[in-house]
């Protein structure tokens, strides 16, 4: 009997926390952005009305989304990134947090070549982490084509970029969105065998 309420207890806890944890997250979402947006609705009802903060971020993202894929919307766009390139200190950080997500981005995903496997940070440790470039590097004693590696450290936009030779890195075979969810799940998404594989080649 212990064994089977403690067997029933784990797996209704680890079906449970998932869904808790879920909801929670975008409680504290609505919440802030309610929030954000409270002093203006309060402003304009004379009281708070709970929820509208939370629509507004909705209809917000939606109406950028419509003017992004709008070619007068990508050049009012593309007009307000040259005005934030030129706001100091905003400008130095913007360009690379912009190109990160996009990176991540499904319109944008071809930006990441590959699922690899590289040896990082130390010889005989390998870690998963995205061919985001190619390069041909010279050297004295001639030309080494090389292989830029994102390997994210902190859940999937925070990491360490590494440049190793094109023949260190192993190709998995693993798509992108594969390769994501393995980073996401801490590893747990990783499929028990890796297929034998080969780096699309250099297009450049």
């Amino acid at each position: 009997m212990r064994n089977w309420l403690k067997r029933r207890f784990i797996a209704g806890f680890f079906v449970t926390v998932p869904a808790v944890a879920t909801a929670w997250l975008l409680y504290v979402f609505w919440v802030n952005v309610d929030d954000f947006f409270d002093p203006l609705y309060r402003s304009v009802f004379g009281r708070s009305v709970p929820g509208v903060g939370f629509l507004t971020a909705v209809l917000i993202i939606l109406f950028m989304g419509i003017i992004a894929t709008n070619v007068v919307g990508r050049r009012v766009l593309a007009v307000g990134d040259r005005v934030l390139l030129r706001v100091p200190v905003y400008r130095r950080l913007y360009p690379s947090v912009k190109q990160l997500i996009e990176s991540f981005s499904p319109e944008k995903r071809n930006s990441l070549k590959a699922v690899v496997l590289a040896e990082h940070p130390r010889e005989g440790e390998f870690v998963f982490g995205f061919v985001t470039s190619e390069l041909l590097l010279g050297l004295p004693d001639g030309k080494r084509d090389m292989v830029t590696v994102f390997v994210p450290t902190n859940n999937l936009y925070l990491g360490d970029v590494i440049v190793l030779p094109r023949e260190a890195v192993i190709a998995t075979g693993l798509s992108v969105e594969e390769g994501i969810r393995i980073i996401l799940s801490a590893g747990t998404a990783t499929p028990p065998r890796i297929p034998r594989a080969e780096l699309p080649p250099d297009r450049s």
